[in-house]
């Protein structure tokens, strides 16, 4: 399956998604096409809307990175912004940022920083 990448390239959510994950301070090579799959479905039809794709990949790279790697990518006031979605995304439980969080978790993707500070968990 993975074969046919080359033969017709890559779609253009992923490319859109890649991009916002380098503007995250993440390489996209570094998250699993199953993740990116999987945030492209969670998405849904927003993620047309750049703004959709650009604040998942934020979220994605805070997670993945961990603080103080992604504030020294994208600068304080990201780092502290990212924080706060994730701290909101514990309290409420059901929404999308609460997603993204459980799927870096399920992955195994998410930084042990991160898992520690907010003392997350994921059910097996």
């Amino acid at each position: 399956m993975f074969g046919l990448l080359s033969l017709f390239g890559r779609s253009k959510d992923i490319q859109r998604l890649d991009d916002a994950l380098r503007a995250a301070g993440l390489h996209p090579a570094v998250v699993p096409e199953a993740v990116k799959l999987t945030v492209l479905k969670l998405l849904g039809d927003c993620r047309q809307d750049p703004s959709a794709l650009g604040e998942a990949a934020a979220l994605l790279g805070y997670l993945m990175l961990g603080p103080d790697d992604y504030a020294e990518a994208t600068g304080a006031r990201a780092g502290a912004a990212a924080e706060a979605r994730v701290e909101a995304a514990v309290a409420a439980g059901d929404s999308l940022d609460a997603q993204l969080v459980l799927l870096t978790l399920q992955a195994r993707v998410a930084q042990p920083a991160v898992v520690q500070r907010f003392g997350l968990e994921a059910e097996d």
